[in-house]
Formats: structure tokens, sequence, C-alpha cells
């Protein structure tokens, strides 16, 4: 028995203070253990199937790890939780949400609020213990839930994930709920990734030793975002708004219209192509300078 409660012992520190009767029995013990030290010893019953043994605090953590050891392996912590978990917010939600595949007949509790949803694998990760929505999908539904979502949206744009990856995560949920505001929050947040994309251009640039070139070249009614004046090459960004904004899309195919009239090579290309191809990127710039000088 001394082993036994060891490794109890050793699995409710490691899991802020939290066992399920699963984890009991396969600790060897029985499941009315759980129940006398409810009752004699003030260990609390935060889900069904979860306690919290006596001498543990019941911080932000163990609430939302109580959610996820209740929902187990096929549930998945999601928004402003999830966010918290990954270390995205600052402070945790009063409520927490959990995802479960719509055949799950789980049903929530209070504090703990159930969606069903099925979620490609690509989209839950497990951290430190529990299952909960990777780092785009919980950025994008947590951007969608807060007041200041585009804020949050910046910061995790900043520090903790790519454009690329949130516009992934978006398209395989583009049917959940929240999606609409979701991609308002995506085609404003496509408009400053534009800058990162021009930035990480313009080191390329520099990288392959190529001159004559400027950035935020005026053009008629437009501007072209990086231009070789001298020998008429103009980039241009599709960003993700690109896609999505039927407006920008008509704009960018009328300036991109108006420089062929006007004799100008145009060149497009996406942030994947920036990096995830970047000598495919310099290797085109090279061969319309080479051909704008021949014909010269």
């Amino acid at each position: 028995m001394l082993p036994v409660m060891a490794d109890l012992l050793a699995l409710i520190a490691a899991q802020d203070g939290l066992v399920t009767t699963a984890q009991l029995v396969r600790c060897g013990l029985d499941e009315s253990v759980l129940r006398r030290r409810a009752r004699e010893q003030g260990w609390s019953r935060l889900a069904p199937r979860v306690y919290l043994a006596a001498g543990h605090r019941l911080t932000d953590r163990a609430r939302i790890r109580a959610a996820g050891l209740w929902g187990g392996e096929y549930a998945t912590v999601c928004g402003p939780a999830a966010a918290w978990w990954h270390g995205f917010l600052g402070s945790a939600p009063a409520e927490i949400a959990v995802t479960v595949p719509r055949r799950l007949g789980l049903r929530g509790y209070p504090g703990v609020r159930v969606r069903r949803r099925d979620l490609a694998d690509l989209d839950r990760a497990h951290v430190d213990g529990i299952w909960c929505t990777a780092a785009p999908l919980a950025v994008l539904e947590t951007a969608a839930t807060l007041p200041d979502g585009s804020a949050f949206l910046d910061r995790a744009l900043q520090k903790h994930v790519r454009f690329d990856e949130l516009y992934q995560a978006y398209c395989r949920n583009m049917a959940a709920y929240g999606a609409a505001r979701t991609g308002a929050l995506l085609i404003a947040a496509a408009d400053r990734a534009d800058s990162a994309a021009e930035r990480r251009l313009i080191a390329l640039l520099r990288g392959a030793g190529l001159t004559g070139w400027q950035r935020g070249v005026p053009f008629e009614r437009w501007t072209i975002d990086v231009a070789f004046p001298d020998a008429k090459v103009a980039i241009e960004f599709d960003g993700w708004a690109h896609h999505s904004d039927v407006d920008r899309f008509r704009a960018d195919r009328q300036k991109g219209n108006a420089l062929v009239r006007a004799g100008w090579k145009l060149l497009r290309f996406t942030w994947h192509d920036l990096v995830n191809r970047p000598q495919y990127v310099i290797a085109e710039i090279r061969a319309a300078l080479v051909a704008a000088h021949a014909r010269a």
C-alpha cells in the first residue's frame, strides 16, 4: 500500500492537487477511497469524478485542469481558458469552455460550458497534462470573444503565432461559432501582416545584394509595395485579406492591370513564398531584372 500511496501523492502533486477516480483505479485503489477521503478528510469534488485533495488551494490552474481531466482524451479545453493555459492571457476566465466531439454525450457543470464540434488533429495540443486547442486556434477563439480582440490578436502575432498559422486554423474552422468576427479580425491583421511581409522581402533583397529598389512607390492613384523603378519591376504582396476582401481584391487587380499596360513587370508573392521559398522569390526577381535590362 505504501508504494501505491506514494505514486498517488506524486500524481496529485503533479496535477495541481487533483486526481480522478479513473487514475485512482489505475493506481490499484478503489473508488471508495476517494469517497471516504472526500467525506472524512475534506477533499473537494471539483467536477464529476475529479477531486481536489485536502491541503491544496483551488487555483485557476486547478479549475482548468479539472475541466480537462473531466473531459478526458476526447475533450479539448478551448477559448480564453486554452489561451491562458498556453500563457497568452494574463488572467483566466471565470467560465471554462470545453469542445467535445458531436458524438460525445458529455454535459457541462457549473463553471464549465460544453461546445460540440469535431476538431482536426492539428487544432489540438496536449499541454502539461490536458488537451487544449493548439496555439493558433486558441488565439482565434479568444480574439473573437474579448472586447479588445484586435489588440490581443496583435500581441499574439508579435509573440506567439505566425499569421499563416492563424489563417490555416481559420480555414479549418470556418463553420465554427464566431467565425464571422474572427474573419473580420484576420482581415485587419492581414493588412498589418503586409508590413511584416515587406520587412521580410527587404531583408531578402539586402541579403541577396540586390539594389535599386524602393518601397511605397507612387503609381497613378495607387502605391506599389516594392519596386525597381529603373527596371520597371513591381512587387506586390498577396496577403490573406487579398483573398477574402472583395473590394481589396478588385483594387489590386485594377492596379496590376494598370501596371502591365504601362509596361511594368508585375511579380506577386505570398507570405508562404517569403517564408518557405525565399530562394524562389529572389530567383524570380533576378530573372525579371535581367529581362528588363535585356530590353533596355
